[in-house]
């Protein structure tokens, strides 16, 4: 299983952003799908989560902010991002657990570098 991640860039803040995050390979059914990033010189936080029956939770310091959403159809999660801040720069990873023909297994994206400037 793969997991590739796009949408990041460079916005002005107050500016909006949309992440794409496909998985592909031997997939029976994705159980979550969360979207973590990393500042420089900091952990990496859980930013927003989706489970397969829908139910959404985010970081505090997202909410009313961005938005998780699914296609079923195409193994995606969206992350639209909407009044970005300066503080919401990072590499943003997709995380995925996944039931594939034998086990449970977790995966992550390669990550995409969002980047807001003042």
């Amino acid at each position: 299983v793969q997991l590739q991640a796009s949408g990041g860039g460079l916005v002005q803040a107050g500016g909006s952003l949309r992440l794409s995050c496909t998985a592909s390979g031997v997939i029976y059914s994705i159980n979550s799908m969360r979207w973590y990033r990393q500042a420089p010189g900091k952990q990496r936080e859980l930013v927003a989560g989706i489970t397969s029956d829908g139910s959404t939770n985010y970081a505090d310091s997202v909410k009313g902010r961005f938005t998780i959403s699914r296609d079923r159809a195409k193994n995606t999660v969206y992350l639209q991002m909407n009044s970005l801040k300066p503080d919401d720069t990072g590499v943003y990873y997709c995380n995925a657990v996944i039931t594939g023909a034998t086990s449970i297994t977790n995966h992550w994206g390669q990550g995409t570098l969002v980047t807001v400037s003042s």
